[in-house]
């Protein structure tokens, strides 16, 4: 064992690769995200290549930031899709890893900046169902909705404690 092992015990071990996105997500809603994911991204492409055609240079500007946002979604969602990039596998296993509140804050980050560059229909609609996959995202991390027998019962159990805490509070006084 090595001086650096023997410093750092936790980090020499490696962890496994449970995903924490996994856990509140069935696996139709993981695959709803992911055919969002690309869907989303085949749009921003087509759209920022149109939107690039252009002379104004908000525009130009935007539609290059849609066309990386399609080549970041295909590279997190569809690692397939870019087999001839080496480091695709590495990004598409780091981005599992991230909470899903963390994806849909930067999937919703990344189509609200090329709207705010040039606010045009393109940009809107190339945008949109980027900005849907991270909602998607964000509707995941809010977890699932409870049934209404446990909220009743943890309602009940709150009246309860509420009344004892009322008449302990009348008997202390009296």
């Amino acid at each position: 064992m090595s001086s650096q092992d023997e410093q750092f015990p936790a980090a020499a071990a490696p962890e496994p690769a449970a995903a924490p996105a996994d856990e509140g997500m069935t696996w139709w809603y993981r695959w709803l995200c992911r055919i969002a994911g690309v869907i989303g991204g085949m749009s921003c492409a087509f759209a920022g290549l149109w939107n690039c055609v252009t002379i104004n240079p908000l525009n130009i500007a935007a539609g290059v930031w849609m066309m990386l946002n399609a080549f970041v979604l295909f590279l997190c969602e569809a690692p397939f899709c870019c087999q001839f990039i080496e480091f695709a596998n590495a990004v598409s296993a780091r981005a599992d890893r991230l909470r899903a509140w963390q994806k849909a804050a930067f999937y919703c980050g990344m189509a609200v900046f090329p709207v705010m560059l040039s606010l045009t229909l393109t940009t809107l609609f190339g945008n949109a169902i980027a900005f849907a996959t991270g909602v998607l995202y964000g509707l995941s991390a809010l977890g699932k909705k409870g049934d209404a027998i446990s909220y009743a019962r943890i309602h009940q159990q709150q009246k309860q404690m509420d009344e004892e805490k009322l008449t302990g509070t009348l008997e202390g006084q009296a």
